[in-house]
């Protein structure tokens, strides 16, 4: 009998025979020292090894409202929250009581040919925040509901064309992949859509010169860009709602990342009076960080162009889009948000942070930017202008485009248990993307981590431009055996 057969045989039973839910913690616990091991065999061992070089392979063991905990019972502040998933903090107990309830209430769960009470009040939950649409159409991630406004924009308008903005990103499907403003996610994965195109970021003329041709369906863009906390100028949005409607092109709006509180308003098209997107993409935090919900929100006249007849009425679909738990998930965390009103801290704490941020470009000559809006922030590192650190960056920068940020991130996590991400590859900006429910001492905790590690890395040489060394010949050396 192998390891995991004999765990499987140890762990208590249920009256029914079946291992109990706290049999699967049980198993949890006694597999721990072979978490990456595990991963290495049968997952993605590239990503063990990656984890692994920058010394994050501290496992996790436990995560509650904003705070993880790794297996020595270090308590860490998660400023990534799975992409932006967590904007509730993990494990909120409302949203674990309301799947616990669905399942108690045993209810009949995807029958297919049946329509679900729980999905249709998610829908109208949704709805309220977008007035002028009419109709949503679930799926099961933020990708799989780009493919659909993809088909539905197609079908709508009876083009081919696809267009989005250059840093962008709107998944990794084929459909999706095909609008990413990033080359090293399509590399090897080609051919991909042969009508999907770019323009340049917050371009106005280039946009107009390109929708100009009516050859497009649909006009994708992210309100705020994910990819670097990019901001368009505060007239780009409501300018390019216009063009698309002069030459026939559906303006989508992806409010996967952005969208349900990140922004410090429900939707980050709220930040720009008049802005109202024939199509809102949203995800993400929907899912109250339990089960993955993907929704498009639309207007009818678009919709009815996909579902115009009932021999068409399942002409798109997903099996689980609908789940009972995905939209019990949904309506929870909306409850949640309103109740105790997790936009406005989202737009007070991110407010306070970006103040803080904003006297560190001041202070420092590595920090060149900090913008964002709500509890989506970027700060923004550049060429600083001393003799002795620009030595050291102008290294980094030859062993690989946007490493000084890890001299940074990884201080952060290991010295100051607090958990970031850069904001793209390449990119020399560091995004905070923290739950929506962070307190003011979190924000102190945030603030005194970043001004410690920002500090040290203006000591050069320091251990910090140490690390940058070694991160800088694995680079020279990964690139040379790749």
């Amino acid at each position: 009998m192998n390891a995991s057969m004999a765990t499987l045989h140890e762990v208590t039973k249920s009256e029914h025979g079946f291992p109990t839910a706290s049999s699967l913690a049980q198993r949890v616990a006694s597999r721990e020292s072979e978490r990456y091991t595990l991963h290495s065999d049968n997952l993605n061992e590239m990503w063990v090894r990656v984890l692994k070089t920058i010394g994050y392979d501290v496992g996790f063991t436990r995560g509650l409202g904003p705070y993880l905990w790794d297996r020595k019972g270090d308590r860490y502040l998660d400023l990534l929250s799975g992409w932006g998933v967590f904007a509730l903090g993990r494990n909120h107990p409302y949203v674990r009581d309301a799947l616990v309830s669905v399942l108690d209430a045993e209810l009949p769960n995807l029958v297919q040919l049946d329509v679900s009470v729980l999905a249709g009040v998610l829908a109208e939950m949704l709805l309220e925040h977008t007035p002028w649409l009419d109709k949503v159409f679930f799926a099961n991630s933020g990708a799989e509901s780009i493919e659909a406004a993809i088909k539905f924009s197609r079908a709508a308008t009876g083009r081919a064309g696809i267009l989005h903005l250059s840093h962008s990103f709107h998944g990794l499907t084929y459909g999706s992949l095909s609008m990413n403003g990033d080359e090293i996610f399509k590399k090897g994965f080609g051919p991909l859509l042969p009508n999907a195109n770019e323009v340049p970021f917050d371009d106005l003329p280039a946009l107009e010169a390109a929708l100009a041709s009516r050859q497009y369906a649909a006009f994708f863009v992210e309100p705020i860009q994910g990819k670097g906390v990019n901001i368009p100028q505060d007239d780009y949005l409501i300018n390019a709602q216009s063009l698309c409607k002069k030459y026939g092109t559906l303006f989508v709006a992806d409010e996967i990342q952005t969208g349900l509180g990140r922004t410090g308003k429900f939707f980050a098209i709220d930040h720009f009076p008049g802005v109202e997107p024939d199509m809102v993409v949203v995800a993400k935090a929907l899912s109250g960080g339990h089960v993955p919900v993907g929704a498009v929100l639309t207007r009818k006249a678009i919709f009815d162009k996909t579902f115009d007849r009932m021999d068409r009425a399942v002409v798109h679909g997903s099996t689980f889009s609908k789940t009972d738990l995905a939209m019990a998930a949904g309506i929870a965390t909306l409850e949640v948000m309103k109740s105790e009103r997790v936009i406005e801290n989202a737009a007070a704490k991110g407010e306070r942070l970006l103040n803080s941020f904003k006297k560190m470009v001041d202070q420092y000559e590595l920090v060149c930017d900090a913008r964002g809006k709500g509890l989506m922030i970027g700060l923004e590192f550049g060429p600083p202008q001393s003799f002795k650190l620009k030595a050291a960056w102008n290294l980094l920068e030859t062993a690989n485009s946007g490493l000084f940020c890890q001299l940074i991130s990884i201080p952060l996590f290991k010295d100051h248990k607090v958990l970031t991400q850069v904001a793209g590859h390449g990119n020399h900006t560091i995004k905070l993307l923290p739950p929506l429910t962070i307190t003011d001492t979190d924000c102190d905790w945030i603030e005194t981590s970043f001004n410690s590690v920002i500090a040290d890395a203006h000591n050069a040489p320091a251990a910090v431009w140490s690390l940058g060394k070694t991160l800088a010949e694995n680079a020279i050396k990964a690139r040379m055996t790749s």
